[in-house]
């Protein structure tokens, strides 16, 4: 058994190869099983209106903006912006890129501001909608999610009350492909007030994982 362990080879084929990164195939792209050590471990953002601005405006009533998290070739939701990881080393017959970045820690921070005249009611979402690679206008769910599970893990969520007490919360979220998510917090802002909203989660490993032709990497949205 030990020469086994330590010699022995692996069987192979074990699965469909990765589409080289230089190769284009569109939806038909395989992704491949990630298998090896990615680059980093913790993805540490403060969400803002830009470099110079240390908040985030909250868009008019009615109104709502998403940010990608983990975004793939073939899914970059219009933003051209691919979020997956490059991987140090790999099996030969595995992902390119750490697609998904699993086990990754996310730490967002959303520095919430109301620069509107009028009372607002903020709600903060994760969600996972449909793969596309344009629409960066929009995001597209179905009516009846089914199917296999793209999302299943445990998320942090801290903020202020209006009384400044600290709250801290945990949600296990369970979405499928497609799949509209329940407010994690909402709260009320009055014109000119900020609150500061953190959500820390662990990318769960094989969250995303499908059987279908491009391996079904989904971006997970935070809104």
């Amino acid at each position: 058994m030990a020469k086994i362990i330590t010699q022995g080879g692996l069987i192979y084929p074990r699965d469909l190869a990765p589409t080289p990164l230089d190769t284009d195939y569109g939806d038909k792209t395989i992704y491949g099983r990630v298998a090896g050590i990615s680059v980093g471990s913790e993805w540490e953002a403060t969400l803002s209106d830009g470099a110079d601005k240390p908040y985030l405006s909250i868009p008019g009533r009615g109104g709502a903006f998403s940010y990608p998290l983990s975004t793939v070739t073939t899914g970059t939701h219009g933003t051209r912006q691919i979020q997956s990881a490059p991987m140090l080393v790999r099996y030969p017959d595995t992902a390119y890129k750490a697609h998904g970045n699993y086990g990754v820690h996310y730490s967002l921070t959303l520095p919430l501001v109301n620069k509107t005249n009028q009372p607002q009611t903020v709600a903060v979402t994760l969600q996972t909608p449909f793969k596309k690679n344009e629409y960066a206008d929009r995001l597209i769910f179905s009516r009846r999610p089914e199917g296999q599970v793209f999302f299943r893990g445990t998320v942090q969520v801290n903020y202020e009350d209006r009384q400044g007490k600290p709250q801290e919360r945990f949600f296990h979220l369970v979405q499928r492909q497609g799949q509209k998510g329940e407010p994690l917090v909402r709260f009320n802002l009055k014109p000119g007030e900020q609150r500061k909203v953190e959500v820390d989660f662990l990318y769960p490993p094989r969250c995303n994982s499908s059987p279908s032709f491009n391996r079904g990497k989904y971006a997970t949205f935070l809104r």
